[in-house]
């Protein structure tokens, strides 16, 4: 390719207002533009490593037998109903009606889809396990994209899906994939770890994040979060080392929906310590919610966890009879009295943390409202096994940060890849289909395995960068070799080597046509800049001084050396050099 034939665009200034780094390159380097909020055009520079990232993922996919696919993005509303997702999703779905008035969603993600194809294209319990993946686009309407295509409304996926009729077939390509990912990653030269994860609003009963480190200047031993947010909702806390309080004060708040922010929280807490002269690390809460259960009856239920933490409602969720949505007690909601609601021995469930159970004897139970206090002495019990009430003892508290760091170092990431076992979850309506068409009574379970494919681009450009601009690994560069002449068309000599390399090279099966020879009318200062901001690895430097002691230059990007090589082993060089990275 030459650069008088391509669209280069870049640009020089760093855009105001953007951040992270990662977008400012990608923006500088002319790989993307942006269209509207969270959505972006990619241009050729970045479209070519979106591309060789697409096709590392196909190579590898392809090796543990997953067949690909292309779904619609146009998805009907009446499969996302079947599913319960409908209600569930929540304003990132993007619903609309065709001219006939049917319903459709943009679709975020495809297990309706593909659950919908294979029940029915399949019939009999022969063709199993099947493993079906596409690369596609998917669309969410994020309230806050940021971050450039990190975190933007359209991007590309890649989504595969496997089919089992026993579990253990499920735990084997689970298995498969799990190692698989791990190549690919490497393959794209990503530093990155893997977590245990909530599965989420997707769903299911074993899940794992992969993901990508954001910084590279810490222990890479860690415990991990996301990049952008410190809500280490994943990590479960050990359950030694609690102290055991005497006197532990208890806040039992009814609170409205308009009156959920962190300030009036702050407010009722600080309240009741300065009345009884307490402290922050000595005072409970307890929160009255109510939750639509399986049945969908709404049931109230009870919450109790130290003053200072806010509870994690996907923890909380795993909890039996526990499914969303969540509200926090409205009183205008609730005909009971409000000293009725005991903490411990009253008809209301009670989930409670590990280290507030620890505490939870010999005290005093105090209940406040914004109007009223109600207080009184209750239930004292050194021994929970004597509640008679429901109690789950769990971990539903969000992790603080500073807490977390005592135990174990923080490395900052983002995650790039999420694989599930999903179970039945989506696949009961595979089993009744297969029932009906050849009374096979089969019990399929179902997995699930994505890739953040547009958002592996800025990862990499955020683990390799420096102050002149990108540095790609070799596999995903956007060209391997840039060839740069200087003055040639001043120097005959200069422009007939160049071209004469660049035809060489361009036949070389390693090299290819992932060449970029810039035969531009610039200054060389310009020509070093562009291609040291594309991150392109190898560049070839011919200069007539050079040229006349039958030399080239080449230069390393990654670390700027520069060395002279004889002109005829060049060609052997670089193919050497290509091989070997």
């Amino acid at each position: 390719m030459r650069t008088t034939q391509y669209l280069l665009a870049t640009i020089k200034e760093i855009p105001k207002s953007c951040e992270p780094i990662s977008h400012q390159l990608m923006l500088r380097s002319g790989m993307v533009r942006q269209i509207s909020s969270g959505v972006y055009t990619w241009l050729p520079t970045g479209l070519r490593v979106l591309k060789k990232i697409e096709n590392i993922i196909h190579e590898e996919m392809n090796k543990i037998g997953f067949l690909e696919i292309f779904m619609p993005i146009t998805q009907p509303a009446n499969l996302w109903k079947q599913s319960g997702r409908w209600s569930e999703y929540g304003l990132e779905l993007l619903r609309f009606k065709n001219r006939t008035n049917q319903k459709f969603v943009l679709g975020p993600t495809h297990e309706e889809m593909i659950t919908d194809l294979v029940c029915n294209e399949i019939l009999s319990h022969k063709q199993f396990p099947i493993k079906l993946y596409q690369i596609n686009t998917k669309y969410r309407d994020e309230a806050r994209p940021q971050f450039g295509v990190i975190r933007s409304k359209e991007f590309i996926m890649k989504d595969g899906y496997s089919f089992h009729i026993h579990q253990k077939s499920l735990e084997d390509t689970y298995y498969n994939i799990y190692q698989q990912y791990h190549i690919i990653f490497k393959r794209i030269g990503l530093k990155f770890c893997v977590v245990q994860a909530d599965p989420g609003n997707i769903g299911g009963i074993v899940s794992h994040e992969f993901q990508a480190y954001y910084n590279n200047t810490q222990n890479e031993t860690a415990i991990f979060t996301e990049t952008f947010n410190k809500d280490m909702s994943n990590i479960n806390t050990r359950k030694n080392n609690d102290i055991v309080i005497n006197n532990i004060h208890i806040l039992n708040t009814i609170q409205t929906i308009k009156l959920t922010s962190a300030d009036f929280h702050n407010l009722i807490i600080m309240r009741l310590i300065n009345y009884y002269k307490s402290f922050i690390q000595e005072t409970i809460k307890n929160i009255i919610i109510y939750i639509k259960n399986k049945n969908n009856i709404y049931n109230l239920h009870r919450i109790a966890t130290q003053a200072y933490e806010k509870f994690n409602d996907l923890k909380l969720v795993k909890i039996p009879d526990i499914i969303i949505p969540i509200s926090i007690l409205n009183k205008k909601n609730i005909e009971i009295k409000l000293n009725l609601l005991k903490l411990i021995n009253t008809p209301v469930p009670l989930m409670i943390n590990y280290n507030v159970a620890t505490a939870m004897y010999d005290f005093i139970f105090h209940n406040i409202n914004i109007n009223k206090n109600y207080c009184m002495k209750i239930n004292q019990t050194p021994n929970l096994s004597k509640i008679t009430t429901n109690l789950y003892e769990s971990n539903i508290k969000k992790i603080n940060t500073n807490q977390i760091r005592k135990l174990l170092p923080i490395r900052n990431t983002i995650e790039i890849g999420h694989i599930f076992q999903l179970g039945k979850k989506y696949s009961n309506c595979i089993n009744s289909c297969i029932q009906k068409k050849n009374k096979d009574n089969l019990n399929i379970t179902m997995g699930c395995y994505g890739i953040g494919i547009t958002r592996i681009v800025p990862m990499v450009i955020e683990q390799h960068h420096d102050k002149h601009g990108i540095i790609w690994p070799n596999e995903i560069a956007p060209f391997k070799l840039a060839i740069i002449p200087i003055n040639m068309y001043r120097f005959i000599n200069v422009q007939n080597t160049a071209e004469e390399l660049y035809t060489q090279l361009s036949s070389i099966p390693v090299i290819g046509f992932d060449i970029l020879l810039d035969d531009r009318k610039e200054n060389p200062g310009i020509m070093f800049t562009d291609i040291d901001l594309l991150g392109i690895p190898h560049i070839l430097i011919i200069s007539e001084r050079n040229l006349n002691n039958q030399e080239v230059e080449y230069k390393y990007r990654k670390t700027g050396i520069i060395q002279k090589i004889k002109l005829n082993l060049i060609i052997q060089f670089l193919t050497e050099k290509l091989m070997n990275n």
